[in-house]
């Protein structure tokens, strides 16, 4: 067999280099590359229609003889029309062609041909215009269709792809006979060349299936690989658990769900292997008290510990916390962020170094070379989709293997969430403190506004305060003119005498600290921001988040929002103001204000708006699928963690299956992990 696989495809008879170029943008490079380059439908030309049977409207292939010369006439400059007849030995169909003088030449009278395109029938005869026209005998068939482009249409990649095919003599499978007899699976040769080139329709599932199930199942012996990887023997085994001292602490009951998880993370660092988890909570599910449970165990053992959180406001949040929560207690507790004065960060480094400092909450700034720990046994980082997996494994270079925890609030359906997070062990908060009021939810169009504006200064008259989330813009417009030219409107024609800052995501770091410490002191009254303030500080007296065009957010976006109010002891609403009249975007609102439940509201949104807002910039790096589909393969996704598992306990290194690694290597490698 002639290994072409790594050939550039520029080399391929019929490319050359400028095509090369073309192939490329649609990311094509190798053979290997174009092989991949699953086609995105099919025409069948096979089962023939006579121009009496063929529906209206609908692609039909239809065997028919060219009857009459074609016609040429011009239109108009830069519009040529070429018309013929043909028969199909009952019924003549009327053809014409625009602008396509190579096939009008092509065409032969009393040659038989097949016409495929759709079939418009009047009083007059039947029609056909533009249709794609092939000769009989070579035509029939299922043609597949691929993603092309103006300038490399779908019939001219076809063409390469089965030149390249037909340098295969026969490709290795990548599974074993027993994998592919268990699973129901064809050959891995029979798979990619009915893939491209389906000899009969039921083939195209066939080979379908078997290449989903191999995608799935790289994806998921890759992200075990990568957790075997983290899977390191303990170096800071916790002998004692506290939590039942720490529960003490607390000025309320934990939910059963904070329980349960500060049980996962201290079973996980009793074990023989290190911490490797994630608490995914609703906003307002008690995360924090979870990693601070995990925290205090750590101490009380002799350890150190360290949370990183995405901005100084939410590391300064996270400090103040804890630090009223270890008061009573001999717990040292440091902050180190950015704007920490140089002395103060030298004593506060130094002191970490002689193990004089049991906690440090800050930012980045913990990663810096300079920052080293005596014994730093927990890792802790906040908002997860903030972090990349370098980050984390930096903070976690720190010490000798250290356990992590990740806190995440972005509610994902706990199947994706095995995927996204496949290099972590998961723990969900799915219960609510008690005593939380629920957050009330309206939908309004814009004739509300006089009412919601005088809702808000009724409000802040009594001392509580708004978030007031502005439009969404258009592609192309400025974020800031938009977001400032909202503030001045609201400031000046709607809440003049009351306190109002702006936050948007173009102003320096240190900017968007200032406002929003303002805010959560109290000394603003309403904060008009765009969505930057989607993952901001705990605010108990922001009772009111008004968002505008909300039917431009998707729903897990809208519920984040949402959760910034809610806080406090008193009721708090959420008002989402939007005039569309799409039957589609109505749904989605009725439902927010039908459930503050954000797995429900995760699952509704993945389903009607795909895994777009889960896989894009927060799955960091996970590799992309080419054929295979998060939600309509889960059950032969949850089959390739089944078997990925059973793989790696029988050959932990794979070394049997060598082809699948080089799979594996390809796919993490091209995702940047």
């Amino acid at each position: 067999m002639e290994n072409i696989s790594d050939f550039n495809i520029q080399y391929i008879k019929g490319v050359g280099e400028k095509r090369a170029r073309l192939f490329n943008k649609l990311g094509i490079f190798s053979v290997v590359d174009l092989i991949h380059f699953y086609p995105r439908k099919y025409q069948d030309w096979n089962n023939c229609a006579t121009v009496i049977t063929a529906p209206e409207n609908e692609n039909v292939a239809i065997k028919a003889t060219m009857i009459t010369p074609v016609k040429e006439s011009l239109i108009r400059k830069g519009l040529t029309l070429y018309k013929c007849n043909f028969s199909d030995g009952q019924s003549v169909i009327h053809v014409t062609i625009f602008n396509n003088k190579y096939l009008a030449k092509a065409l032969r009278t009393f040659d038989e041909y097949i016409l495929f395109g759709k079939v418009e029938k009047s009083f007059t005869g039947a029609f056909m215009s533009s249709p794609q026209i092939e000769k009989a005998d070579s035509a029939q068939g299922i043609h597949p269709i691929y993603s092309a482009t103006e300038s490399l249409n779908s019939k001219a990649i076809a063409k390469v792809v089965k030149t390249a095919l037909d340098k295969f003599e026969y490709f290795e499978d990548t599974l074993g006979s027993e994998i592919r007899a268990k699973y129901n699976l064809c050959s891995l040769d029979f798979a990619i060349r009915q893939i491209h080139f389906p000899s009969e329709q039921k083939n195209i599932e066939i080979a379908r299936r078997r290449l989903i199930f191999e995608e799935l199942l790289t994806l998921q012996l890759g992200l075990m690989k990568l957790r075997g990887k983290k899977e390191t023997t303990n170096n800071f085994v916790i002998k004692k658990d506290y939590s039942e001292d720490f529960f003490a602490l607390l000025p309320f009951s934990p939910t059963g769900a904070q329980k349960r998880a500060i049980g996962d993370c201290i079973s996980d660092m009793q074990s023989s292997k290190t911490m490797n988890r994630l608490i995914q909570g609703d906003v307002g599910s008690g995360k924090t008290a979870v990693a601070a449970a995990a925290m205090f165990t750590a101490i009380k053992n002799g350890y150190q510990t360290a949370m990183m959180a995405p901005t100084e406001i939410l590391a300064t949040q996270h400090f103040d916390s804890l630090s009223k929560l270890f008061e009573n207690t001999d717990i040292k507790i440091a902050l180190l962020t950015g704007s920490t004065k140089a002395k103060e960060k030298r004593e506060i480094k130094e002191a970490l170094m002689m193990g004089e400092i049991d906690l440090i909450v800050g930012t980045h700034a913990l990663i810096q070379n300079d920052v080293e720990f005596k014994n730093l046994a927990l890792v802790i980082t906040d908002e997860q989709h903030r972090f990349g997996v370098e980050q984390r494994a930096s903070l976690a270079m720190k010490g000798t293997q250290p356990h992590l925890m990740v806190m995440s609030a972005t509610p994902i359906p706990r199947t994706l969430g095995l995927i996204i997070y496949g290099d972590l062990d998961l723990s969900i908060l799915d219960e609510l403190p008690s005593g939380r009021k629920a957050i009330r939810t309206d939908v309004v169009d814009t004739s509300y506004h006089k009412r919601i504006y005088d809702f808000i200064k009724k409000n802040a008259d009594e001392g509580r305060q708004a978030y007031i989330v502005c439009p969404l813009v258009e592609e192309g417009e400025s974020e800031l003119i938009s977001a400032t030219e909202y503030a001045e409107e609201l400031a000046t024609k709607h809440f003049d005498g009351y306190s109002l800052a702006l936050l948007h995501g173009k102003m320096k770091a240190k900017d968007k600290d200032r406002v929003m410490q303002s805010f959560a002191k109290g000394e603003t009254q309403i904060l008009v921001s765009t969505t930057v303030v989607e993952v901001g500080v705990d605010v108990p007296n922001a009772t009111i988040m008004l968002i505008e065009n909300a039917e431009r957010f998707g729903l897990s976006q809208l519920h984040q929002l949402r959760g910034r109010v809610g806080r406090g002891s008193e009721q708090s609403y959420c008002i989402l103001v939007s005039d569309s009249k799409g039957e589609a975007s109505k749904d989605r609102l009725e439902l927010m204000k039908q459930t503050n439940d954000g797995f429900k509201i995760a699952d509704y949104d993945l389903k009607t708006r795909g895994p777009g807002d889960f896989f894009g910039k927060r799955q960091h790096g996970l590799p992309n699928l080419v054929i295979a589909d998060m939600l309509e393969d889960m059950e032969t996704l949850m089959q390739c963690q089944e078997c990925a598992k059973e793989m790696l306990t029988a050959d932990p290194e794979l070394d049997n299956y060598p082809l699948l690694c080089n799979r594996i290597s390809d796919m993490f490698r091209k995702a940047e992990y």
